[in-house]
């Protein structure tokens, strides 16, 4: 039997695999930082960027509307594309406050094993969010932070450019209290961080994002308090040298 056509398709889909895979490593926080900082979404040193995801929810994206309203802030809101398509007058109100609207996907789901159907969700995300809002968002945030290779590539089909985090706050998990989101916070933030927060339920635990509301208040009185602004990432002023470009690419 002759082995060397088995090898060689072994290897083929080894590299296929690594291709499709090693971009997801970009979720890890040590790469990211160290080689795709505007990935990492490091940006102004002054400024800290507050992303939001998972939303709309009409149960609670308006109060954290209410809430940011309250303390002066704007903030980047990554919305998924079934949702925004399912409520879109919560998701004009996001953009109507003055907040960004960006992409988290069609549905929080993992990567698809077939490029096309990366593609197709996302381009129907993108759109769906352009159609409430009126608005080509610029953003992209995989759901749990992996970024594929063929993910990226269908960020660049849509026009958006990913962007991951470099703090995160904890505050899926049952029991996540506003204490303890706010300890993870401010153990991580820095000047210049992108910061992961939830304006919606995560689905093995509803209500976590009563922890998120309630934390918000200290979190942005402690980044002011060091100095930092807080905003969405249209003000964080990020590189584009190791992100997607924003315009469209075609196969």
């Amino acid at each position: 039997m002759d082995v060397k056509p088995a090898r060689a398709a072994g290897a083929g889909l080894l590299l296929a695999a690594a291709i499709q895979i090693v971009p997801a490593g970009s979720w890890l926080p040590g790469p990211r930082r160290r080689w795709l900082p505007g990935l990492a979404g490091l940006g102004d040193p002054g400024h800290v960027a507050l992303t939001l995801d998972d939303g709309p929810d009409p149960a609670s994206t308006p109060l954290f509307l209410d809430a940011l309203d309250r303390l002066g802030v704007r903030a980047t809101f990554f919305l998924l594309g079934a949702r925004a398509r399912q409520f879109p007058s919560l998701t004009r109100e996001i953009s109507s406050r003055g907040h960004e609207t960006a992409v988290h996907g069609w549905a929080h789901s993992w990567p698809w094993l077939t490029p096309w159907r990366d593609r197709h969700e996302l381009a129907r995300a993108t759109e769906a969010v352009q159609d409430a809002t009126g608005t080509a968002p610029e953003w992209y945030r995989p759901p749990f932070g992996v970024l594929t290779a063929t993910r990226w590539h269908a960020a660049r089909h849509a026009g958006l450019r990913p962007v991951l985090w470099s703090a995160w706050a904890r505050d899926w998990p049952p029991d996540a209290t506003a204490e303890s989101v706010t300890a993870i916070a401010l153990g991580q933030l820095h000047g210049g961080a992108t910061l992961l927060l939830h304006d919606s339920d995560h689905a093995a635990t509803p209500d976590c994002w009563r922890a998120t509301l309630a934390a918000l208040p200290t979190l942005v009185t402690a980044c002011r308090a060091s100095g930092w602004q807080v905003g969405p990432l249209s003000e964080h002023g990020l590189t584009t040298a190791d992100v997607a470009a924003r315009a469209p690419i075609h196969a």
